[in-house]
Parts: structure tokens; C-alpha cells; sequence
């Protein structure tokens, strides 16, 4: 039971092979709501995406799930239509809770969930960290008079729960976004916490794109033979986005290396990643002196100044913004076609996490990696974990863009 939630005795066990998974090729045969599809066509969806053809009729028909599918395939999308599916539109109260691991994650999901609901009654609200108190009380006030979905992160949610404002009664269904992320030791305890509070029958369905087996061995302390809809480490490539490195030797020829491949290639806009807070300023300061218009984002920041950096990086005020791997996961901007690991990530699930800010749901984009000679080795373990091809920088890359 969910007591035993952190146990490691099936650690070394092989994780088994998920059933076939029927697909379903077009919204119309799912059963949906005629008000929800309206609201996926209106959002632009024509066809569903592979995880989604695979996994919103499991969801809708209320079985616990753990779904596991590439960085910018649509997961977002399969979540949020299966939660508005299960939703009872003529039943006041929250029936359903995302959990999401970052603030801007919630947020972005709170926009799809606007306007796939756009059709119907049901309404969704945000409650986050790092925001006022009294701000997730007034809002929470309001969700016994709505169908309602809450949308949060693990503090916030347990902190109204707790203190009675957010009622668990009638909650239908839990959605753990990022759950690889969700279920390590930083939010193990959170999550469990939610767990408990939580109606006997309500499903549980977890969604990422990496899903090591040492979290799947966790699920089956808490979760109801849930349907796995996985794919292999080495199927994690990412259609649409090529990968390549740039040998720049050694740390301090990197910045050189970066000036020249802006004068090299037109880039509308950039993710840059850096493994470390001081690194990030750094780096936006070097810039900056070099007559570039960036942003940086980082824990250390208040939530009020990273909401304005991501406002003003969506609305193209910035062409480049530096990240730690605060962002490297869910954070969808349509404009950015390339991904810049100015440093290799320290482990190589933040990869994959990392490059698919780039190329989502179908679009093409470009991932480069500054590689030092001491780097070669964790390049060659992405290569060789994800079984996937990372090529020297060819010199026309300019015709990528």
C-alpha cells in the first residue's frame, strides 16, 4: 500500500512489456463529448498524435495508466482531453488534479486546458508556489459553484488540502505530469501525501517522456494494474530534430565558438542551456556585452520574474533565453527551432527533456552540443543510451534554418 511507497526490493527486476495498445486514428472514434471536440479542433488538433491515439480511450475509461512518449508528441493534449472527457459537467467541486513540477509548467498546461474546454462548463485554476495564499484561497473559494480542475504544484495543492480550502471528495482522476521527475526524492513525500488524501477509486495516470524502472517499480505501491502505454529507451528519438556537436575543445573556447555560429546561421530563437546557476549569469552577461538581447531563467529567481521572462521570450522581446534544467522539461514555445546544450547535461534523462523544447508535435528543429574533450565520453553514453545519432556540426548548417 501506499505506507510502503519509497521500497527498492524489485530494483533490479526487469520491467515487463507493455500490452499491444489499440490505436484509435481520429478523435471523432473515441467517444468524446461533442463540445470537446470542438474545443480540439478549435485548438488546431486535426489527428491525434501517436500517444494520443494510444492512450486518451484507456484514460477515458478510467483505468490507472502510466504512458510514456517522446518530448513534443502531444502528451500534454492526451491528458488534458482524457481529464475534460472524465469530468462530470453537471457535478459542482474539483474532480480532477494535474500536478505539474514547475510553475511555468502549470501554467502552460492551464492554457491547453483553456482552450480545450472553451466548449464546455468546466472551469480550471492554478495553484502554485511561489504565488499568494490568499490568492489559491479566493480562487479555490469559487470551485464549489463550477466543474472544476486544478491545476498545481505538489506544495501549494497539499498546503490547501491540508488546510481544507481544496476538497478531495469528489476527485475523479490524478494526473502526475513529468512523474519520472514527480516520484524522485524531491517530491516523493509530497506526492504520497496527495495519494492518501484521495477517494479510495479515484484513477491515477502518470505521463513522461522517460520512465526509468526503478519509478515504475514505485507505481505498484499505489497505483491499480495500471495500463502501460511505453516505449524503449532506445525508440526515444526525436523525430524532426537533428542533433549535432561542435568540438570546442575546452571550456573557455566555448563563448568564441557560440559568437561565431551566431554570425554563421540567422536563429529566430534559442533555448541555451547551462548546468549551473552562475553559469547562466555569466553567460547572459557575456552576451549582453556582445550586443545580444537575452534572458535567463533560474530557481533563484522570484516566481513574479520568471513569469515576466517567459512573457517576454514568448512574445519575442528576447531571441535568446538561458536556462538551467528548470526548463528542460514540458515548456512548449512554437517559435524556438533550436536548442543550444552549451553544456552537456549531467544526466542523460535532461537530455532528451533538453532538445525536445525544439521540433514539437511534428516541427522541425535543431539541437547542438558543445562538446570538450573531456565530454566525449558522456556523448558517446547519449549515443550509445538513446541509440540515436549526434553528428559533427556539418559546415552548411545554414541550411537548416
Amino acid at each position: 500500500m501506499i505506507h510502503s511507497f519509497i521500497m527498492s526490493e524489485l530494483e533490479n527486476q526487469e520491467i515487463d512489456e507493455s500490452l499491444e495498445v489499440e490505436e484509435i486514428d481520429n478523435f471523432e472514434e473515441m467517444g468524446l463529448r461533442d463540445n470537446i471536440l470542438r474545443g480540439i479542433y478549435g485548438y488546431g488538433f486535426e489527428h491525434p498524435s501517436k500517444i494520443q491515439s494510444k492512450a486518451i480511450a484507456p484514460l477515458i475509461k478510467g483505468v490507472d495508466i502510466i504512458a510514456q512518449s517522446q518530448s513534443g508528441t502531444g502528451k500534454t493534449g492526451t491528458f488534458v482531453i482524457g481529464t475534460l472527457q472524465r469530468m462530470d459537467e453537471s457535478v459542482m467541486g474539483c474532480q480532477a488534479i494535474i500536478l505539474a513540477n514547475t510553475r511555468e509548467l502549470a501554467y502552460q498546461i492551464k492554457d491547453v486546458v483553456d482552450s480545450l474546454s472553451s466548449y464546455t462548463e468546466i472551469q480550471a485554476m492554478v495553484c502554485v508556489g511561489g504565488s499568494s495564499v490568499g490568492d489559491s484561497i479566493k480562487e479555490l473559494k469559487k470551485v464549489s459553484n463550477n466543474p472544476t480542475l486544478v491545476i498545481g504544484t505538489p506544495g501549494r495543492i497539499i498546503d490547501m488540502i491540508e488546510r481544507g480550502y481544496l476538497s478531495t471528495r469528489l476527485v475523479r482522476l490524478f494526473v502526475l505530469d513529468e512523474a519520472d521527475e514527480m516520484l524522485s526524492y524531491n517530491f516523493v513525500n509530497q506526492i504520497k501525501r496527495v495519494v492518501e488524501s484521495l477517494p479510495p477509486d479515484a484513477q491515477i495516470c502518470l505521463f513522461s517522456a522517460t520512465m526509468p524502472p526503478e519509478i515504475i517499480d514505485l507505481t505498484k505501491h499505489f497505483m491499480k494494474d495500471p495500463q502501460r502505454i511505453l516505449i524503449k529507451k532506445e525508440q526515444l528519438t526525436l523525430e524532426g530534430i537533428k542533433q549535432f556537436y561542435v568540438d570546442v575543445e575546452q571550456e573557455n573556447w566555448k563563448f568564441d565558438t557560440l559568437c561565431d555560429l551566431y554570425n554563421t546561421i540567422s536563429i529566430s530563437q534559442a533555448m541555451m542551456y547551462v548546468n549551473t546557476k552562475n553559469k547562466a549569469d555569466w553567460l547572459k552577461e557575456q552576451l549582453e556585452n556582445n550586443n545580444f538581447t537575452v534572458s535567463v531563467i533560474h530557481s533563484d529567481m522570484n516566481p513574479m520574474e520568471r513569469k515576466n521572462i517567459m512573457r517576454d521570450f514568448r512574445n519575442g522581446s528576447s531571441r535568446i533565453l538561458i536556462s538551467t534544467d528548470l526548463l528542460s522539461r514540458g515548456i512548449d514555445i512554437q517559435q524556438v527551432s533550436i536548442v543550444i546544450n552549451y553544456d552537456l547535461p549531467n544526466n542523460r534523462e535532461a537530455y532528451i527533456h533538453r532538445i525536445g523544447r525544439s521540433g514539437r508535435f511534428g516541427r522541425k528543429g535543431v539541437a547542438i552540443n558543445f562538446v570538450t574533450r573531456r565530454d566525449f565520453g558522456k556523448l558517446n553514453s547519449l549515443k550509445s543510451f538513446y541509440n540515436t545519432d549526434i553528428e559533427p556540426m556539418p559546415k552548411n548548417i545554414a541550411d537548416l534554418f
